[in-house]
């Protein structure tokens, strides 16, 4: 049966969409070199420098979070726990999004700024709460907000916990946070070659 014009263009209209849709919440290609990263998402740059500006927490750090949290997956998901190895048994934790917040996590955000309409799949969302949460960690703690080590620390463990020293048990999560600490400086030094072009926009860094 033929189509009508008007069937195919609200056809190629949702496929537009449906695509556009997909390659707005893929992760970058390149998610080792910041610059790159921020050329293809043209509208991170501007949601983490505006966490920046208000929280105080720098660009670097919390893009080096996110990859670690999700590699940049929108709809990451904390790993399916599993009984006797092999008998599937729900999450692990109610972990989801770019940052891999815990419900009763995101909704404490939620409350504490009156951003009721967040979004853990949006970056925008993300990396204000990473952000919103860097900066209670140094007026709770004292942790520099430019600290990504023990701002990851404190990001994993929780503010008691930091204060615990619990992570001093879990030697893993000290390598991790100095993984985390170690892509930052990458990810800083990186952004001082593109930073110019990021802020007046151009997109077009080499």
């Amino acid at each position: 049966m033929p189509v009508g014009p008007g069937k195919m263009a609200r056809f190629l209209l949702c496929a537009c969409l449906l695509s556009l849709a997909a390659c707005a919440s893929s992760p970058p290609k390149n998610i080792n070199d910041s610059c790159a990263m921020l050329q293809e998402k043209d509208d991170w740059y501007e949601y983490a420098n505006d966490s920046y500006k208000k929280w105080g927490v720098p660009v670097h750090v919390q893009l080096a979070i996110i990859y670690q949290e999700s590699r940049f997956r929108s709809e990451a998901e904390a790993p399916d726990d599993t009984l006797l190895g092999f008998i599937p048994w729900g999450q692990v934790t109610s972990a989801y999004g770019y940052a891999q917040v815990l419900d009763s996590t995101w909704d404490w955000y939620m409350k504490s700024t009156g951003n009721w309409g967040a979004d853990r799949d949006d970056f925008e969302d993300a990396t204000d709460f990473i952000g919103w949460y860097g900066n209670y960690s140094h007026k709770k703690l004292g942790i520099s907000r430019w600290d990504a080590y023990n701002q990851y620390l404190a990001y994993h463990e929780g503010h008691g916990g930091w204060k615990r020293k619990t992570f001093n048990k879990k030697p893993w999560l000290i390598k991790v946070a100095r993984k985390v600490e170690r892509r930052a400086a990458r990810y800083a030094a990186q952004l001082k070659r593109c930073k110019d072009q990021l802020d007046d926009g151009s997109g077009w860094f080499w």
